[in-house]
């Protein structure tokens, strides 16, 4: 709970430390890495760092955490909190990472608002930082254990025992475990990272969906090469795309995610857009594979029918569910319905449970019209591919 002292100073001066936050982190990340330049040695992502999205969403927590506790100073953001410290957990972020970031955050703050930063405003906003990283600390030691890892150690080999073309810019790798160490427990929806040593040396990492598992512990992700179209290319997706074939072996992370499939028998709607198919294909292969009898709508957008990754499996599972059903969109119109998603005159039923998964224009759409189609609120969940821009205002 921030104090009563704090907050209000917090409330006075939120304005301008909002407005001022992307330049703060942007300052904050320069001075950081010149200082600490083997922090971007596995665990910051340059592909986020130069596209400027890392320090949005950086700002953007901060920003939304703040106006949490004034707004409900009785009550913990879990929901942003939760979403955070398993992205954290997911790079191995240890506690004293922390204090780093403190020091060159609050150095940053301090140099972008100059006399503005009076010792009582400089106290207030080090008591919300803490009241964050303090509770990001423990839920990552929740997460870590939970994982059967601490301090980080997530990490272990994985041997690629398949790789299939999906279309002409995905492909899936089909890994086994290295050793004989017990795999942590994985759930429909939850990614890993990868992490990839690059060219000139330095350490890299990505995350990507389990989009299926096999027998024998084997899982196995689904990578889309990122093109440079008027953004950085993907470092990582572009590298296991020209590099890795069967018997090669990468370093993952154990699985981490908050956006996963709940039991019950409540209908569930899974709607996903381009990539964003992987874990919806979990998903179904979990409810296929337990005989799930609950109601499921599948939708899913695409450019094309050839461009639509894992589309065979998605229907295929499909078919499988006794009360499953799939519409699927592409913008071409050759096959399916023609354009993006529309939801007018699909029967979205009563009591449905949600799960998104695309691009974020996709997502607030298909929100949109699934609040509109009578689902609630607080029945959508959705998962976001790199630093969670949505989460503040969703």
């Amino acid at each position: 709970m921030l104090s009563a002292e704090s907050a209000a100073t917090v409330r006075a001066t939120l304005p301008v430390v909002g407005a001022s936050l992307d330049t703060i982190t942007a300052r904050f990340y320069e001075t950081m890495f010149a200082e600490r330049p083997e922090l971007l040695d596995g665990l910051f992502n340059r592909g986020n760092q130069r596209s400027g999205e890392q320090r949005r969403a950086l700002a953007g927590s901060i920003a939304a955490f703040a106006g949490a506790l004034l707004d409900n100073p009785d009550e913990r953001p879990d929901a942003l909190l939760t979403r955070i410290a398993h992205k954290h957990a997911a790079v191995g972020i240890t506690d004293d990472q922390y204090v780093i970031v403190h020091k060159y955050l609050f150095a940053a703050i301090a140099e972008v608002l100059g006399e503005a930063v009076t010792p009582e405003v400089a106290a207030a906003w080090d008591e919300v930082y803490w009241l964050m990283a303090g509770a990001l600390i423990a839920m990552e030691a929740r997460i870590y254990a939970q994982a059967g890892a601490s301090e980080g150690r997530t990490w272990r080999p994985w041997r690629v025992v398949e790789r299939r073309e999906e279309t002409a810019d995905v492909m899936s790798l089909v890994l086994a475990p290295v050793g004989d160490e017990p795999v942590p427990p994985a759930l429909p929806g939850q990614y890993v990272s990868v992490r990839v040593r690059m060219p000139d040396g330095v350490h890299q990492l990505r995350q990507y969906t389990l989009s299926g598992h096999g027998a024998d512990g084997l899982r196995r992700i689904t990578v889309k090469r990122v093109r440079g179209e008027g953004a950085p290319e993907g470092e990582v997706s572009n590298l296991l795309h020209a590099t890795v074939e069967p018997g090669d072996e990468l370093t993952l992370s154990a699985p981490f995610g908050d956006v996963t499939l709940a039991g019950g028998d409540a209908p569930l709607v899974l709607a996903s857009a381009g990539i964003g198919c992987t874990p919806i294909a979990a998903m179904l292969q979990h409810l296929a594979e337990t005989g799930s009898d609950r109601r499921v709508l599948l939708l899913h957008a695409d450019r094309s029918e050839p461009e639509h990754a894992l589309r065979e499996d998605m229907e295929a599972l499909t078919a499988v569910l006794p009360r499953g059903e799939k519409i699927f969109w592409y913008e071409d119109g050759r096959r399916g319905r023609a354009g993006r998603i529309d939801l007018a005159g699909v029967d979205i039923p009563a009591g449905s449970v949600a799960y998104l998964c695309g691009p974020l224009p996709f997502m607030r759409e298909a929100r949109a019209q699934l609040i509109g189609a009578g689902v609630a609120p607080r029945d959508i969940h959705y998962e976001v591919f790199g630093p969670d821009l949505w989460i503040a205002a969703a």
